[in-house]
């Protein structure tokens, strides 16, 4: 690595100091999975790093109008076995359990997850489902962003200079509603998903039609995809066999892989018709 100077500051004020006096030279540092890995293969030379672990009011899990409130510092571990989000947004729970191995969710954090932007990675997907965003602050204010806005390009967000992810916001799953997530894994268990699809889909009162349905998809594209077209080709309709073939076939076209070990782009393209069409059958099932 590249020397640098490394600072672990009380409060999100001096936080926010250094930033300022950094710049671009700076990086924020929570669990360290990603960022460190990048300082060693020099990809990234930061001259001051960050670190975020001393503040506390950047963790915890609360209780948030029936929905929740998680820390950008929770690990994902501390998610995973929540019993609070388990009751409250289980699949998120179970997404988490598929992220790395459990020495790696033992550290990272969530709101690194997000603040990294790897398209790859298993969180973001069940999050945009699930109608979450992120709550990010800077010196001046503090907004929030859905999670299907976050993400502008490959490994690029809406964060401005000086901002911090300091929370996500996951509101409650609407009455009905089901929901669940799929990861494709042709390798080994800890690996990216050639394809990974989230779903929460709310039948109406009958139980036959599609109230709502959001649906998302990670390893598809340069960010997290919100299919938002196959959404459209589903709600309203009856929850057909026929008709979620149909809205996962949709799915298909508003993706845009690449192709690399885990499968070439035309192979990632039909998967993901494969998952989403799964992933609604198993969230209907719920």
């Amino acid at each position: 690595m590249n020397s640098f100077d490394y600072f672990a500051p009380d409060s999100l004020s001096e936080v926010f100091d250094l930033l300022s006096r950094y710049g671009d030279d700076a990086k924020l540092i929570a669990g360290g999975t990603a960022l460190v890995i990048l300082m060693r293969q020099n990809l990234v030379r930061p001259s001051a790093v960050v670190s975020l672990r001393r503040l506390r009011e950047l963790g915890g899990i609360e209780s948030e109008n029936g929905g929740l409130r998680i820390g950008a510092l929770a690990t994902h571990r501390e998610i995973e076995v929540a019993p609070l989000v388990a009751e409250r947004a289980r699949v998120l729970s179970e997404t988490i359990r598929h992220v790395a191995t459990i020495r790696i969710r033992n550290v990272g954090t969530l709101g690194g997850n997000l603040a990294h932007a790897d398209p790859n990675q298993d969180p973001p997907a069940t999050l945009i489902a699930l109608g979450a965003s992120v709550e990010l602050a800077s010196a001046q204010s503090t907004r929030r962003v859905p999670v299907d806005e976050f993400f502008t390009d490959y490994y690029e967000t809406a964060l401005q200079p000086g901002e911090v992810v300091t929370a996500i916001h996951v509101p409650g799953l609407p009455p009905r509603a089901g929901a669940a997530f799929s990861k494709f894994l042709p390798r080994t268990a800890d690996d990216y998903a050639t394809v990974s699809a989230a779903v929460v889909v709310t039948p109406d009162e009958s139980g036959q039609k599609c109230q709502d349905v959001r649906i998302a998809l990670g390893s598809a594209g340069s960010t997290p995809i919100r299919a938002r077209q196959a959404e459209d080709a589903l709600r309203g309709q009856d929850l057909t066999d026929a008709n979620l073939r149909q809205a996962a076939a949709v799915a298909k076209t508003e993706v845009d892989p690449i192709s690399d070990i885990r499968g070439s782009a035309e192979y990632k393209r039909d998967m993901a018709e494969v998952w989403v069409r799964r992933t609604l059958e198993r969230a209907l099932a719920r």
